[in-house]
């Protein structure tokens, strides 16, 4: 059975924190930007959980893609920032949206998560196991990051997104490649003695870009496809600088990059799904587009995938 990507829903705190916030760590508006392309990003308050916003999100992909909670059978969220230890947030996300007791479970690979669920729905629904599958990714960076650390603390953001996967016959068969290198584990970690995200950053800018790159490339080489063969690219928005460079590197046209990192920051394995639904909003995606994704993370962990969005059923 192939499969497509049927529905979106996103979901972000009220909370706004503006460059301005940060003006006492010496970095001003005009520094961030021109380094990330962030100009805010939304914090959860103190009381308010991460559950509630996978909620949300989940509850509008199914609205999107007209699809009954009662009719999914697995319920994946990708994050690294639940709001317990354990049980994860997806067995509370599947009973609050009324799913039937589905499977549901948890994925933590950095910001690489969404695009590892992703791909386990796809071989789900591949091998008959599953028609419907959610997929969710959402985190609370705000709460692993160091408010004292100039060079990590304007970039991290909360917020969830979701997409519905679902069998679709005549679809075109995705194509996903995944990896990871735990030499580097260093490079980008949250240790478990101050629970707080440390960073290299010039070299995890280079190895983001290195991988992404190469293994988009790597999936469509596996389908016959090109880069003019894509509708629309959306990597993870970590830094606009970065997803930049990995589309020159692939030679792919401005016009087929989507960006939103302005308005929202680095929300880690819920960039990509949050980016989706933007792009959705504003018709830069539309039904029957062949959409290509990238992701990389702690780990250091990577991922890319080629995949259908919203593929019009056959009128034969």
């Amino acid at each position: 059975m192939t499969v497509t990507l049927a529905g979106t829903g996103a979901a972000l705190p009220e909370r706004v924190l503006r460059n301005s916030d940060f003006d006492h760590l010496g970095s001003s508006d005009e520094w961030i930007v021109k380094r990330t392309g962030i100009r805010e990003r939304r914090w959860l308050r103190d009381d308010e959980r991460l559950a509630d916003l996978a909620t949300q999100a989940c509850e509008r992909a199914l609205t999107d893609a007209g699809i009954d909670a009662k009719d999914v059978q697995r319920v994946i969220v990708a994050t690294s920032t639940a709001d317990r230890i354990s049980p994860g947030i997806a067995v509370e996300t599947a009973d609050r949206i009324g799913a039937d007791r589905p499977a549901a479970h948890d994925v933590s690979a950095g910001c690489s998560g969404f695009l590892y669920a992703l791909d386990q729905a796809v071989a789900a629904i591949e091998t008959g196991r599953a028609e419907h599958v959610l997929v969710c990714g959402a985190e609370a960076l705000s709460r692993i990051t160091d408010k004292t650390d100039r060079s990590t603390a304007v970039l991290l953001g909360d917020g969830a997104g979701a997409v519905v996967v679902s069998a679709h016959p005549g679809a075109m068969r995705p194509s996903f490649a995944l990896a990871s290198d735990g030499t580097q584990i260093d490079l980008l970690y949250v240790g478990k003695e101050d629970q707080l995200l440390r960073m290299r950053g010039r070299d995890i800018y280079e190895a983001a870009v290195d991988a992404m790159a190469g293994h988009t490339a790597m999936v469509l080489a596996n389908r016959a496809l090109t880069t003019d063969d894509l509708d629309l690219f959306v990597a993870h928005q970590a830094n606009a600088r970065i997803v930049q460079a990995v589309a020159r590197r692939l030679d792919m046209p401005a016009q087929k990059v989507f960006v939103n990192i302005e308005k929202v920051a680095n929300t880690s394995a819920a960039s990509i799904p949050i980016a989706l639904t933007a792009a959705q909003d504003s018709r830069a995606l539309h039904p029957g587009a062949l959409v290509g994704l990238a992701a990389f993370g702690a780990g250091l962990t990577w991922a890319a995938g080629v995949i259908g969005w919203k593929t019009p059923r056959s009128t034969d």
